[in-house]
């Protein structure tokens, strides 16, 4: 059996860490760093709209770095966020695209 683990400091998370199989536990990593990233997308959206203080691009970035490219490109549609800024419309897709390549060349090697 495979478990997902999250280390927190009084910033928030520090450490993400996962037990079993490796497939299970990658898949368990990517299930959540997706959604994850789903929900900075929602929860910057929410902030734009309250004028409140924004979570950085620079961390609306990493996480899809992370793999959570998924999620966070439908964050974007979903909350039809950062879509204006071609940086975002454009990267966030580019990412995905070279993790897909990355994990074919990784497997079919």
């Amino acid at each position: 059996m495979s478990s997902l683990g999250i280390i927190g400091g009084a910033d928030g998370p520090t450490a993400i860490f996962v037990t079993g199989s490796p497939t299970k536990a990658l898949l368990l990593y990517l299930l959540a760093v997706n959604l994850l990233a789903f929900a900075l997308y929602g929860i910057d959206k929410w902030k734009a709209k309250q004028h409140a203080w924004r979570i950085s691009e620079k961390v609306l970035f990493i996480v899809p770095l992370l793999g959570g490219s998924i999620g966070a490109i439908a964050g974007m549609k979903v909350f039809h966020h950062k879509t204006k800024h071609w940086y975002f419309r454009f990267g966030i897709p580019a990412i995905l695209i070279l993790q897909v390549a990355l994990t074919l060349w990784l497997t079919l090697r």
